[in-house]
């Protein structure tokens, strides 16, 4: 703090002029510092202009980095479980059709042929079924073959561990709640090797079956098996739509996780702003302040440096 102090007539310690120019000198840091945060528009430049701001601010803004990685990790998940859940809901439609044509054929006034074209009207849907397990595809993995499980990254704790959230859509998984415990959609095209396979949870059921039938042959629309198949198809719907519920609630719960990441995201930056961006208006009045007393204190250095010409007319 600069003091007030008379040199009286001494003209080596001109105490004045000295007062002056360091204020002056003040005044040019404060500009100089005033002008960078202008053109920044930050407070806080280096670690010196608020050491406790400083750290605050960069842990913030590296924990607000990790909650965008969170989000964007979310919203892959999201996408994973809206593929499946379209296809899912495409195979309910599909496999709707197939069941409808088996209820047709179910009644007595339908001859022979009419049930052959049933059937094999029935087996061009599970074929389409088939194209949609086989082309329902995510990051080059099948999503409804019965093996694909992920994980995401969808937050931090306090203590930054990490939140995960899981996809499980491997033919055991317990959520599904088919009492098989072997939910598979991929029956068809392994069925024509001869291996005994179920479809949708249902032992026994393969869709391939439908293109077995024939005028000779009725097999799964016969009078002894329309009974089993109506009832085989009813079960299949109901495990595609347990795990199409399966996959929706699991989207519940991220699409509230990515409501609260945006909001987290958004409030870190208010809090980053707050601490470490500049007041720009208020860094404008400071600087035209220092601006004046850089011009006063130009002015007072200038009167200081006369004063010794004034005692000099006393050795005269």
């Amino acid at each position: 703090m600069p003091t007030a102090i008379s040199g009286g007539a001494r003209i080596r310690t001109n105490i004045q002029a000295n007062n002056a120019y360091n204020a002056l000198l003040s005044a040019g840091d404060n500009i100089a510092r005033g002008q960078l945060r202008l053109s920044t528009g930050k407070r806080i430049n280096n670690a010196s202009d608020d050491v406790a701001g400083y750290i605050t601010s960069r842990a913030l803004a590296a924990r607000n980095g990790a909650l965008k990685s969170a989000m964007n990790s979310t919203g892959d998940a999201k996408n994973v479980t809206a593929i499946s859940q379209d296809s899912l809901d495409n195979i309910n439609n599909l496999l709707t059709q197939v069941k409808d044509s088996a209820a047709t054929a179910s009644s007595g006034s339908l001859g022979t042929d009419e049930k052959v074209a049933l059937a094999k009207g029935a087996y061009r849907l599970a074929q389409q079924i088939q194209f949609v397990v086989d082309s329902t595809v995510f990051g080059g993995k099948q999503l409804l073959q019965g093996n694909f499980s992920g994980e995401w990254t969808i937050g931090y704790y306090a203590d930054n561990t990490i939140l995960t959230i899981g996809v499980d859509l491997t033919s055991d998984n317990d959520d599904f709640n088919v009492d098989s415990k072997n939910f598979n959609l991929n029956a068809i095209s392994t069925a024509r090797a001869g291996v005994t396979t179920d479809f949708a949870g249902v032992t026994g059921l393969s869709l391939e079956s439908f293109s077995d039938i024939d005028s000779t042959n009725l097999g799964i629309f016969g009078t002894d098996q329309i009974n089993t198949t109506l009832t085989s198809l009813a079960t299949a719907l109901n495990n595609v739509n347990k795990v199409a519920s399966y996959l929706g609630g699991i989207e519940v719960r991220l699409n509230s996780q990515e409501d609260l990441l945006k909001s987290q995201i958004t409030n870190y930056k208010a809090a980053i702003s707050r601490i470490e961006d500049a007041d720009v208006a208020q860094e404008q009045l400071e600087l035209i302040k220092n601006q004046f007393l850089q011009q006063s204190s130009v002015i007072s250095l200038a009167q200081s440096n006369q004063n010794p010409q004034s005692f000099l007319q006393l050795l005269g």
